[in-house]
């Protein structure tokens, strides 16, 4: 064994230990339509009085916040706009948020948005009680102090960070990633309402399905076996596949959108249980490095990913397979895995996402290596990135 390996497989050991001493998690969720109303008077009745809504201008000016808090109006509760949110936020964001909460003096924080809005939010909320810099969470389990309780309406179904206790911030400058997690970054409660979705244009519908998609699949092929992670992993990645191309064909059915909503819910509890994998080490480079949508992102990494650990990750694969359909009765293992894997691809294709991007450049394909490489030891893999098989995908990825 390398030590690089080694290294990896004794931080998964004291991880392991670690994450037993952590506070258990709790999960809570309003689904179905008008759950957005259940959960604000679910607020309400915890004592809140006056809530800071986290979100984005562009879904304001739509009117989505409004439809998603218009029963805080109906129960008192006063609501607070922050709507300075863009995709992949920034330190800078959150410290005007947290401005915002103390100039208002408000008692909780309600995030309306995609996993950008949610991920402000929850550091919105843990900042506005602590005058450290959040720069100095990265990492697990830093949030120490008490803080505001946080909920969270999602308005796609990629992300699951209604469900997860982790955020993802960029550096202003340098574009990279950070990761900041914590029990207290869990939302005490979601509403997964579909009737906010309807009006999802089918490029998001896509490129945030495949989001979930992949959060299911590096649940569910990891090596670590925690919690109900292949149960919630599993039903996620079922669901997508029986409702991504639905939704994205016929943006009105609630159906399918509901679905998306509990598999992209369902994947949040499962990577919450045991973390994401070397899809995202990739994809969080080149999506701080270029400003790819980070679903998108995924989705140009995820069976090349799959192609990487293929052997490792054989008898999961296959599980797979046999869970979506995909392959013949009789086949073996390997046939299985490689059927789930092309499954993977017909469907990313099914819903019109290119396969390049022309924005990966060459002459950054060390230093996103170097970078993907550090970020996979983190995660519990089935194989650890190595440079050959890092840019070989990022080749593949390029158009």
């Amino acid at each position: 064994m390398s030590m690089r390996k080694l290294k990896h497989s004794l931080y998964l050991t004291l991880m392991k230990v670690a994450v037993n001493f952590a506070p258990s998690a709790t999960y809570m969720a309003f689904a179905g339509s008008g759950s957005a109303a259940q959960l604000c008077r679910h607020i309400a009745r915890t004592g809140v009085k006056k809530v800071l809504v986290v979100t984005d201008k562009p879904l304001r000016d739509l009117g989505i916040v409004d439809q998603a808090t218009a029963a805080f109006a109906e129960v008192g509760v006063e609501v607070v706009i922050f709507d300075e949110v863009m995709p992949d936020p920034t330190f800078e964001q959150v410290a005007s948020g947290r401005a915002m909460m103390r100039e208002h003096a408000c008692d909780a924080v309600l995030a309306v948005g995609g996993g950008s809005s949610i991920d402000a939010a929850k550091l919105i909320a843990a900042s506005s009680t602590s005058e450290e810099d959040p720069r100095n969470w990265v990492g697990f389990g830093k949030v120490k102090h008490e803080m505001p309780t946080l909920y969270a309406i999602p308005t796609t179904s990629g992300t699951g960070s209604e469900a997860t206790m982790g955020a993802v911030i960029s550096d202003s400058v340098s574009h990279e990633k950070s990761i900041i997690s914590g029990a207290s970054l869990l939302p005490a409660a979601a509403a997964l309402d579909p009737d906010l979705l309807l009006g999802l244009p089918a490029p998001i519908t896509a490129a945030t399905g495949m989001d979930a998609l992949t959060h299911g699949i590096e649940a569910y092929i990891c090596v670590w076996d925690r919690g109900t992670r292949l149960e919630h992993a599993g039903a996620a990645i079922k669901l997508v596949f029986e409702h991504l191309l639905t939704a994205c064909n016929d943006g009105s059915n609630r159906e399918a959108r509901e679905a998306m909503s509990i598999a992209a819910y369902y994947a949040g509890i499962a990577i919450n249980q045991v973390n994401v994998g070397n899809v995202h080490a990739i994809a969080h480079q080149v999506g701080g490095k270029y400003g790819i949508p980070h679903g998108l992102a995924n989705s140009l990494v995820l069976p090349h990913v799959l192609e990487f650990c293929r052997v490792e990750a054989r008898s999961r694969l296959a599980e797979l397979a046999r869970l979506v359909g995909a392959g013949q009765p009789g086949d073996s293992e390997e046939q299985l895995a490689d059927a789930f894997i092309q499954a993977v691809r017909d469907l990313r294709a099914a819903v019109n996402i290119p396969e390049t991007s022309d924005k990966i450049k060459p002459e950054d394909y060390d230093r996103l290596c170097e970078l993907a490489m550090a970020e996979c030891e983190g995660y519990p893999v089935p194989k650890l990135l190595d440079r050959e098989g890092t840019m070989d995908i990022l080749r593949k990825i390029t158009g």
